[in-house]
């Protein structure tokens, strides 16, 4: 075997060549060498750069997770002006749908194309569908508006974890993920409370007018700041684009994917909002059609390797494995818990819509401050994975707490409970996100990033469905053990809001009113006890992320994970052709 090393490719050669296969092209690229790796590291953004960056990718993942929670609070309004009651459940699921279907492809988009340039992109077709559905004249149109911000939102957490990447050293990088993704669960938290007051004091209209202010600011900022970008990428061409299309963005793949993830949220919502029965040949067909179009879809990803839009070679890194069960376990518990906490305040309470996002304000200081403490402390001391174990522990704390919460719970009490959980799930947000990118070479790590928040959105839609029916099914039966004169359909119908649960009560019977407190407070229970379940599988996994100190991710270590995943693929390559 000879062992002349052959000359590196110039950098003028990496810019014109256009490989047609994702091995070809890494087989072309040079290898860094720990002087260029370390001429890279002081390309890295600082100063107020820096913090132009991580205040714009925080601002807009907050936007982001508000749009996902802020309607919950201005549907009635919206409903009753448009006369759609039926289309409430297209309002969300618009959106979900549109941003599930297109995650893991904006990912690979990231691979090979300047990544500001496609945020921004993303950005314009999310905001383009915020003014669409602020200037909607009818439902028809709202739901429109909605699935495109949902098309644009595909890539902008991702693409902001991208940016942060490309801007960070990796010993740095926790801290600026944890404010990043801190700051954006302050939206998915508040969005109720900032929905009713736009709602009650202006429009449900400026649900959506109020991203476009903050989205214009936020892409002059990054349009005016030079990424980095490590590895080459190819200037703009109709052979690049082509290229892309036809041999690197996987479209066959992607066309497996989309329907199967939309058939599958389809059959979920259609049964969670109870439009169809479980049993009905459209639920079942549905979910029929996802398994059938998966198992298709996967054969696809696994003949075509690392070229898939989803490479296998991820499923095959334990470090990956495990953080998608963190992932899992600790998203539920997030979008589950977000949702529910406000209900236990209107139902139970007897809070109204403004009142109870105040009363949540200990959980959203707590889980932003610990987000920011914990991703100082991974910077500073290194490891992430006690983070992460302390986070599913202290989760699981919090809900078990939470499940004894009654009507008659002191506020000092409900408060310490908040502020636990708020510290449990700021402590382990960004792990999964941390330990991905120092497990995996640069160039999977915007399709890794793009799955890992796939996985988080599709578990927490799946189990808000599987939490309203628990919630359901357990109201009905408490209601007769409880309040038996009060009518279950009658309470289903009502909603959850304090005026709503206190007028089921006949006023010839004013005693039941604490039956049916008890009534909704038992049924919460069996919510946060399915949410402990949840922060025990992220407690779980934590401990298969890896004892690995990011301080001390050497040069060396990098090339050789870098030529080792090369050389596989290379190996791959010749076994095909």
């Amino acid at each position: 075997m000879s062992t002349d090393a052959k000359p590196a490719p110039t950098s003028a050669n990496i810019a014109t060549s256009e490989p047609t296969s994702l091995t070809t092209e890494h087989a072309l690229m040079p290898t860094k060498s720990k002087t260029e790796l370390a001429e890279a590291e002081m390309h890295y953004v600082t100063d107020f750069r820096l913090f132009m960056i991580v205040a714009s990718v925080s601002l807009i993942t907050f936007l982001l997770l508000l749009d996902q929670s802020i309607l919950s609070t201005a549907i009635p309004h919206i409903t009753t002006q448009f006369h759609s009651l039926p289309d409430v459940g297209w309002y969300s699921g618009a959106y979900q749908l549109a941003a599930a279907a297109l995650q893991p492809l904006s990912g690979k988009i990231y691979s090979y194309m300047k990544i500001k340039h496609v945020f921004l992109v993303h950005l314009f077709v999310f905001e383009l569908g915020s003014l669409i559905c602020g200037v909607a004249n009818s439902s028809t149109m709202l739901i429109g508006g909605r699935a495109l911000a949902g098309m644009g939102a595909a890539g902008l957490m991702n693409g902001g974890l991208n940016i942060l990447t490309n801007s960070t050293p990796l010993e740095k990088r926790p801290l600026y993920t944890g404010i990043m993704i801190g700051i954006g669960q302050m939206g998915l938290v508040s969005g109720p409370l900032i929905g009713g007051a736009l709602t009650e004091h202006a429009t449900w209209r400026w649900c959506f007018y109020m991203n476009l202010p903050i989205g214009a600011v936020t892409a002059t900022m990054l349009a005016l700041i030079h990424i980095p970008e490590p590895n080459p990428k190819a200037a703009y061409s109709l052979a690049l684009f082509k290229d892309l299309i036809l041999h690197k963005l996987d479209l066959p793949g992607f066309a497996l994917f989309a329907p199967a993830c939309i058939m599958l949220l389809l059959a979920i919502q259609f049964g969670g909002e109870g439009s169809h029965s479980w049993k009905s040949p459209t639920v079942i067909g549905q979910f029929v059609g996802a398994g059938v179009m998966a198992i298709v879809f996967i054969a696809w990803e696994a003949r075509i390797g690392d070229r898939a839009m989803i490479p296998g070679s991820l499923f095959k890194n334990r470090i990956v494995l495990a953080c998608i069960g963190q992932t899992i376990g600790l998203g539920v518990c997030v979008f589950v818990g977000s949702l529910w906490i406000p209900t236990y305040f209107q139902s139970v309470k007897g809070a109204g819509p403004t009142e109870s996002g105040v009363n949540v304000l200990p959980q959203i200081l707590s889980q932003l401050l610990f987000a920011i403490v914990s991703g100082a402390g991974v910077s500073k001391l290194g490891f992430y994975m006690p983070w992460a174990v302390f986070s599913g522990a202290v989760v699981a704390i919090g809900n078990g707490l939470l499940s004894t919460l009654t009507q008659h719970t002191s506020t000092a009490k409900w408060i310490g409970y908040l502020i636990i959980l708020g510290a449990g799930r700021g402590a382990g947000m960004q792990m999964a996100l941390v330990a991905t990118q120092s497990a995996l070479p640069l160039r999977l790590i915007p399709v890794s990033l793009a799955l890992i928040i796939f996985v988080h959105n599709l578990a927490g839609a799946i189990f808000l469905v599987v939490a309203n029916t628990i919630f359901t099914q357990c109201l009905v039966k408490k209601l007769g053990q409880y309040a038996p004169s009060v009518s279950p359909q009658a309470a289903l119908e009502a909603g959850s809001s304090a005026d709503a649960v206190r007028k089921l009560v006949d006023p010839s019977k004013p005693w039941e009113v604490d039956g049916v407190l008890n009534a909704y407070s038992e049924s919460l229970k069996n919510i946060w006890l399915m949410l402990v379940a949840f922060a025990g599988l992220a407690f779980i996994c934590s401990f298969g992320m890896g004892w690995v100190d990011v301080r001390k991710k050497k040069a060396g270590k990098e090339e050789n994970k870098e030529s080792e995943v090369e050389g596989e693929s290379t190996v791959r390559e010749k076994e095909e052709v």
